[in-house]
């Protein structure tokens, strides 16, 4: 069950109430009374635990799995770098003057 945030304007009173999910709001402030009293939009908190994916895949940034030979024959052959443009700096006749 969801933990809801709740604040009046009149009091200046915040709580927290377990509702569930289709509980209608609360509508008066359990302190003053008050008709004001209305839901906060908070930020949901939870906790990645255990050994689950999070703690497998992304905590510690690991190194990638070894290649399969079925993922290694799907891929298709790399074709070699094109040569760079002249003036690139890249060869001896670029370079010497």
């Amino acid at each position: 069950m969801p933990i809801y945030e709740y604040a009046c304007p009149d009091c200046g009173a915040q709580n927290e109430h377990m509702q569930k999910l289709a509980d209608a709001p609360i509508a008066a402030c359990p302190t003053c009374g008050s008709q004001k009293y209305f839901k906060k939009i908070s930020a949901a908190g939870f906790a990645l635990k255990g050994t689950g994916w999070y703690a497998t895949d992304f905590k510690g940034g690991g190194s990638k799995p070894a290649e399969t030979k079925k993922e290694a024959d799907a891929k298709p052959a790399e074709s070699p770098a094109a040569a760079p443009a002249c003036g690139a700096g890249a060869c001896a006749a670029c370079t010497t003057d």
